[in-house]
């Protein structure tokens, strides 16, 4: 994917293919967040009620949602998604429409989203080893995060990737690096839940 950006001063103008991306991330990570604030929405109302994306013993959602890692901050964690993917698609619409932002403005984004990504990745351990169960729904907005977080460091990162052999390092092998995690993540979920795989085949 094209990361590219134009500067023009401390303005950015971001290319159409990340321009989409971050739309596109933020329009089905809101979806997901939304889905999920219904979902525990009936399960307050109704404790006996089973979410739509309980789909067997591993593919779960209802302990992760009855688990206190859901509402980690005192309020369902789904919410955090609903305001942050909501900021993500405006910025996606101003892109696509080459409207120039300010760099502290992607240098925020690209906060975000890092704070988005650790709490992402508390989750992903707290569901392998702790609940033992998996939401799909929340699944996918670890991906987005995790991609929308690899667009946001090829913005910000750009300008530095040519002065800083770090940021260059990391500009140069993000998407290598988010392939690497997708596959991480895929063997943890394969070798944390190997017992149940099994009888499948």
């Amino acid at each position: 994917m094209d990361d590219g950006a134009a500067d023009d001063g401390d303005a950015v103008i971001v290319g159409k293919a990340s321009a989409w991306w971050i739309l596109i991330a933020g329009i089905v990570g809101l979806t997901a967040s939304f889905t999920l604030t219904v979902e525990k929405l009936e399960l307050l109302v109704n404790p006996a009620y089973v979410p739509s994306c309980s789909l067997n013993p591993v593919m779960s959602c209802s302990p992760v949602m009855s688990s206190w890692q859901a509402s980690v901050f005192g309020f369902p964690n789904p919410l955090i998604g609903l305001m942050a993917f909501s900021v993500v698609i405006t910025t996606g619409m101003l892109a696509i429409g080459k409207v120039s932002l300010p760099r502290w403005y992607w240098n925020g984004l690209l906060i975000g989203t890092v704070l988005g990504a650790a709490l992402v990745h508390w989750l992903i351990f707290e569901s392998l080893y702790r609940i033992g169960a998996l939401c799909p729904y929340c699944m996918v907005v670890w991906a987005m995060t995790m991609t929308l977080l690899v667009v946001a460091a090829g913005i910000a990162l750009r300008p530095l990737a040519t002065r800083n052999a770090v940021a260059h390092a990391i500009y140069q092998w993000r998407w290598p690096l988010v392939v690497l995690w997708f596959t991480g993540l895929i063997l943890l979920i394969l070798v944390r839940f190997w017992s149940y795989w099994s009888t499948l085949i």
